[in-house]
């Protein structure tokens, strides 16, 4: 009996230690495991605007979240020169100005990642514009372009010319994507949609474009000008409306030549919009030969001709002039028309308003919210300085945007009240900002973001305190080791069973 009992209780006792390090090795797994970021990725988008081209690196874990990158930008670099329309007659001489910016891109990216980075260029409405005016160049300027990323060690995605409404919405992902409209952390460090949390429209000036962007009261309307964009999971209905020619170059341009129209002379002409006695002489061809001037060409129209331009700093003829560059009349007695007989649905809620708009307003010393009385008579002082003093008036004095912030601000009140419906009640409304931290509000990132959506996410990397062929190995022992012990204790207990059976019928059969 002793020599059964001994086995019975050593099968016991390692049957209970099988099934307690196997339910401890199996939590300790589960609850000790770390889990690991595959890493980070990145992307590189040139935004080759009309006046200058800008290169941004963005960053984001390759996991995601709800199928969109977490993107962030890292580094940005402006590229010496003009915009890449300007190229037109010497397509050869772009990748100069290229080197630089990319050679330091190439120091922010780690070397190993370069061959997996994307770069993207994005040209907007100079490019536009050249291609309406002469396609062959602007191919030219984009195969140009081809050629030289060929010989980089990115991954080159293409140049491509984005379309107005294109470039309105990706501007408005990025104006919500930075200001947390989108996406927040809760109390647990984890990425969630922000409750009741409504999204901002996009207000933006260009070089010869701009863009308005936001959802209207009634996002299910059919408008024209509706895209439909996925972010995160969730749909948004976005109004967008790009407006050519009525950047902030192309709409300076647009100024002289009726400036120049309407003078008695060609040679000489007063701008009320330039500061008072500042003069400058510009050829025909720099304000008459774009696109968006030809039906204000003169009929003796000679490119090299001069045309001197003298400022005579009068806000009240200045607005007036940047009246006419709008056409109003298609839309008399429309609410729904802000203007050149356009549909648009009412404007509502907040705006940001950056580019051409952040700039202009930072030289009338203003800046974030403030009231349409603010902005006028800020934009009357500021009309009404000599050039002589408008040199100390400004932080940064630059002879091509001073001489035009006068215009500028003239016509951004026209856009903005005349043209989108702003008044005093909802100017207040529209936020005038240039970048959030330390990310540019542009388009690019509204780019690279949607771009993301398209780039397969990397699972997260799982590290576990064993390694899997050690805890499988150890669970089938462990298991192995307890069935042995129950199969024993159960032969046992049918030994035992016998045993007692026997005795009893000994018991029965002895004689008394």
């Amino acid at each position: 009996r002793m020599l059964t009992r001994t086995p019975s209780v050593v099968a016991q006792v390692f049957l209970l230690l099988s099934i307690v390090l196997v339910i401890a090795i199996a939590v300790i797994q589960i609850n000790q495991q770390q889990i690991l970021s595959p890493g980070l990725k990145y992307g590189i988008v040139f935004d080759a605007g009309s006046s200058r081209t800008t290169v941004y690196v963005y960053e984001w874990p390759a996991e995601k979240e709800n199928d969109t990158g977490i993107v962030s930008q890292t580094f940005k670099c402006n590229v010496k020169g003009p915009g890449i329309s300007s190229y037109e007659n010497n397509p050869g001489a772009l990748a100069k100005p290229f080197d630089d910016c990319l050679s330091k891109v190439k120091e922010r990216i780690p070397v190993h990642l370069h061959k997996n980075t994307s770069v993207y260029l994005g040209a907007t409405a100079g490019m536009r514009l050249l291609r309406l005016q002469n396609e062959t160049a602007a191919n030219e300027v984009l195969a140009s372009i081809q050629n030289y990323f060929r010989a980089q060690p990115f991954e080159f995605r293409g140049a491509q010319i984005i379309t107005g409404p294109e470039e309105g919405v990706y501007g408005w992902i990025t104006a919500n994507y930075l200001m947390g409209n989108f996406l927040e952390r809760n109390l647990w460090r984890t990425w969630i949609r922000p409750y009741r949390k409504e999204t901002m429209g996009a207000l933006d000036l260009g070089g010869a474009s701009t863009q308005i962007s936001f959802i209207p009261e009634d996002s299910q309307e059919n408008f024209n000008s509706t895209l439909q964009v996925k972010l995160y999971g969730y749909n948004y209905n976005v109004y967008t409306h790009s407006f050519q020619c009525y950047g902030r170059d192309e709409a300076e341009k647009r100024l002289l030549a009726l400036l120049l129209q309407k003078s008695n002379t060609s040679s000489n002409v007063d701008n009320p919009c330039y500061p008072q006695n500042y003069n400058t002489t510009l050829t025909m061809k720099y304000f008459s030969g774009s696109l968006c001037t030809q039906s204000l060409r003169p009929e003796n129209y000679h490119p090299n001709q001069l045309v001197n331009f003298h400022g005579t700093g009068d806000p009240s003829l200045c607005r007036e002039m940047v009246s006419l560059l709008f056409n109003f009349t298609a839309c008399r007695g429309r609410e729904d028309c802000p203007f050149n007989g356009l549909h648009q649905p009412k404007v509502r809620g907040n705006f940001v308003a950056f580019s051409g708009f952040y700039y202009t307003i930072n030289a009338l010393n203003l800046s974030g919210h403030f009231s349409l009385a603010d902005f006028n008579s800020s934009m009357w002082f500021f009309c009404s300085q000599s050039w002589a003093q408008l040199q100390f008036m400004l932080p940064k004095f630059e002879e091509l945007y001073a001489r035009s912030y006068c215009f500028s601000a003239n016509f951004i009140y026209y856009l903005l009240v005349h043209g989108y419906n702003f008044d005093a009640e909802t100017w207040p409304q529209i936020r005038f900002q240039k970048e959030v931290g330390n990310s540019s509000i542009a388009w690019s990132l509204g780019y690279m973001l949607s771009l993301t959506n398209m780039i397969p996410a990397e699972g997260k990397l799982i590290q576990l305190p064993l390694k899997p062929s050690l805890f499988a190995g150890l669970l089938i022992f462990l298991t192995a080791t307890a069935l042995l012990c129950l199969l024993f204790l159960v032969y046992l207990c049918i030994v035992s069973r016998n045993q007692k059976n026997i005795s009893r019928v000994e018991h029965v059969f002895i004689p008394e």
